[in-house]
């Protein structure tokens, strides 16, 4: 009882090429779709393109109806990001795909100015939350991971979700700061990231990972490997450890301006 089962997968994925990715992740969904909750990179369908002129879509558009078409045949939640275009703004928005059609989507807050997306994007200003199967989840996006008032569990959530095109070169921060993620906010945290070479040359490690409340790696894929992951995570265990060691209690109050 309130386990979740949680399937990740960790792509090469072509640059600025939004069929050859998504038949690569159909490929893998029949793989393998025995699963709660489905969960791609950041820019899954595009790589972390800034050319939002040819990667946008709008919020109703192929990838998105992909998206709830796949949920619905394979009966999992598919999450994931894209490049969005909305009243003439462009957001690197997370979407969560529900089997009945249902989307829930968290636009990235911490845009990486060091790639030029502050100069493309705009912010999001709000957090969500999600369910699946009674677990309460919390969605954020790669360059999220290094501001932890944003990710502050106030005793709502269960998971933490980052996706990611993190580069190789900082991967022992990847690491670091997932692990960190979830011991300071006692939950679960799953981070996935993708492999491979983008189009501005940059190299991507993947080590894509489930991190448990006490901050141990429970799963992870190696570096540049291909595959999906599957692994089932338990409610019971979260909940027995924060009522042996309700560290949240003691937490400091803050607002975000």
């Amino acid at each position: 009882m309130n386990n979740l089962t949680i399937s990740f997968i960790q792509a090469d994925l072509a640059w600025e090429n939004r069929d050859i990715n998504l038949k690569k992740f159909e490929y893998f969904f029949e793989k393998n779709s025995n699963t709660d909750i489905m969960i791609l990179p950041e820019m899954f369908n595009t790589g972390f393109s800034m050319n939002i002129e040819k990667t946008a879509e709008p919020f109703d558009g192929y990838t998105v109806e992909w998206m709830k078409k796949q949920a619905t045949k394979y009966n999992f939640v598919l999450t994931g990001s894209i490049t969005v275009v909305e009243n003439n703004k462009y957001y690197n928005r997370f979407i969560a795909a529900y089997p009945d059609g249902k989307t829930v989507y968290y636009d990235k807050r911490h845009l990486f100015r060091m790639g030029q997306e502050t100069d493309k994007f705009s912010v999001g200003s709000k957090n969500i939350l999600f369910e699946v199967k009674g677990w309460k989840i919390r969605p954020l996006i790669c360059y999220d991971l290094r501001f932890p008032v944003w990710s502050r569990n106030t005793d709502n959530y269960d998971m933490l979700i980052y996706v990611a095109n993190w580069p190789k070169p900082r991967r022992k921060v990847w690491e670091t700061l997932l692990k960190a993620r979830a011991i300071e906010n006692q939950c679960y945290v799953v981070g996935v990231n993708r492999t491979g070479i983008d189009g501005n040359d940059l190299q991507y490690s993947g080590d894509s990972v489930i991190v448990d409340f006490k901050g141990n790696i429970i799963t992870s894929l190696h570096e540049n490997l291909e595959n999906i992951v599957t692994f089932s995570v338990s409610l019971n265990e979260l909940k027995q450890f924060k009522e042996k060691f309700p560290v949240h209690l003691d937490a400091d109050d803050f607002t975000i301006m």
